[in-house]
């Protein structure tokens, strides 16, 4: 919500009174039109004592009612020329495993549907805005392989609105890898930054296990301590967070031999969800005490849904579902929800709750349609696709309320 001071009627007496008198002294004399123009200047002069901020009152004003939420709705199909929004071939950021078309999927009706909130619409995505909106800027994208989905998508359609492509670069060179711990992304010619960091687990991850460990322990997870990469992420404007999909018993335990440390000491008997709930507390208390948030727009993405049928079996469908069957709900982003709400006192985060928005998606998956044949994959998402409309909602939602991203206007 963005206040504007402003000054009252009653701050203004002397000036009133001198308005009404010069007015009625005017209307006595055969000067009309001298009279009348000093009777507008007067006006003006009030207007503008008191609405001195109203261009960007004008501007500031949300695309979409501040009264409605988002994220709330239901897909509708849209055959219109808005989706989709880029074509994932002709962008050289867009991950070979995450274009389902490229990959050999024929289908093409996943791309075609439109999230509807229930109280208003979100607005046509237009690249040439965003990027002024962005000029200047660096955003910057923390997660797992679904928050490099997100920032793939962010870059491509940006690039859209790019007359020179050239000018769109990688700043180390680097190809676009699952496991690379930074990409980053320069759009020269109008000064942005778009950066993704790979930290799965938002906690930093130790090979050196405390002595005394189990044969079993190969690496720790220290619930006590954000990533050894956390400095890169306060310099930016945009901050986008997520972490959740790594979160499980058997990827932790039985896969990775990975166990939750505290301190200097290796803590076995602590279930997964009590350990996300303890890396989420040091996550909001770190970021309460190294984000500013007169600069920095910060977003926590709750967790996706998937659509597997049993290990490594999935069933990609043509359509989105009309039944969750539960899928729209998760512990995980309950927590999200509930530590955010609780810690962040002077660093506002906004939540984004598409856990029930991707329920319905069963057909938005990769599916066989990724850089592995052999592999279905129904945790991650076909690109273009669904994390597009993620960002549209932080481009033509989000961001057009935060005063930082209109001063370009001003």
């Amino acid at each position: 919500m963005v206040v504007n001071k402003q000054s009252s009627y009653s701050t203004l007496p002397s000036f009133n009174n001198a308005k009404s008198r010069t007015t009625l002294h005017c209307f006595n004399q055969v000067w009309i039109l001298p009279c009348f123009l000093t009777f507008l200047i007067a006006i003006a002069s009030t207007y503008t004592l008191l609405f001195p901020n109203i261009h960007k009152i004008l501007h500031l004003t949300p695309t979409v009612p501040p009264h409605c939420n988002v994220f709330d709705g239901q897909w509708v199909e849209d055959n219109s020329s808005t989706y989709p929004i880029y074509n994932s071939t002709d962008c050289p950021f867009a991950e070979r495993g995450f274009s389902c078309l490229e990959n050999g999927r024929k289908d093409t009706a996943y791309i075609n549907w439109r999230w509807k909130p229930k109280q208003c619409d979100i607005p046509r995505f237009e690249a040439g805005k965003a990027l002024e909106m962005l000029r200047g800027k660096r955003v910057v994208i923390v997660g797992d392989s679904l928050s490099r989905t997100q920032w793939e998508s962010w870059v491509c359609m940006l690039m859209e609105g790019v007359e020179n492509k050239e000018s769109v670069y990688e700043i180390n060179g680097s190809n676009i890898t699952k496991t690379i711990r930074h990409l980053g992304v320069r759009f020269r010619d109008h000064n942005i930054s778009v950066d993704f960091y790979r930290s799965v687990f938002l906690m930093k991850k130790d090979y050196k296990v405390p002595a005394g460990a189990p044969n079993n322990v190969r690496m720790t997870v220290r619930l006590d301590e954000v990533d050894d990469i956390r400095d890169q992420w306060v310099d930016s404007d945009v901050l986008v967070f997520n972490t959740g999909g790594w979160w499980t018993e058997n990827r932790l335990f039985n896969e990775m031999r990975c166990f939750f440390q505290i301190g200097d000491s290796l803590v076995m008997g602590m279930s997964v969800i009590d350990g996300y709930k303890m890396a989420l507390n040091t996550w909001a208390d770190w970021a309460e005490a190294n984000i500013n948030p007169n600069r920095t727009a910060v977003f926590f993405r709750t967790i996706e849904s998937t659509h597997w049928r049993g290990p490594n079996q999935c069933d990609v469908s043509r359509e989105p579902l009309k039944e969750t069957n539960g899928r729209e709900k998760s512990e995980k982003s309950d927590i999200i929800i509930e530590v955010l709400r609780k810690r962040m006192k002077r660093v506002p985060v906004r939540v984004m709750h598409l856990t029930a928005m991707g329920s319905y998606r069963s057909d938005a998956h990769v599916g066989n349609w990724g850089d592995n044949p052999g592999m279905q994959d129904c945790g991650h998402w076909c690109l273009p696709g669904l994390p597009d409309i993620w960002n549209q909602i932080i481009f033509t939602y989000f961001l057009p309320t935060i005063s930082s991203f209109n001063s370009h206007h001003n």
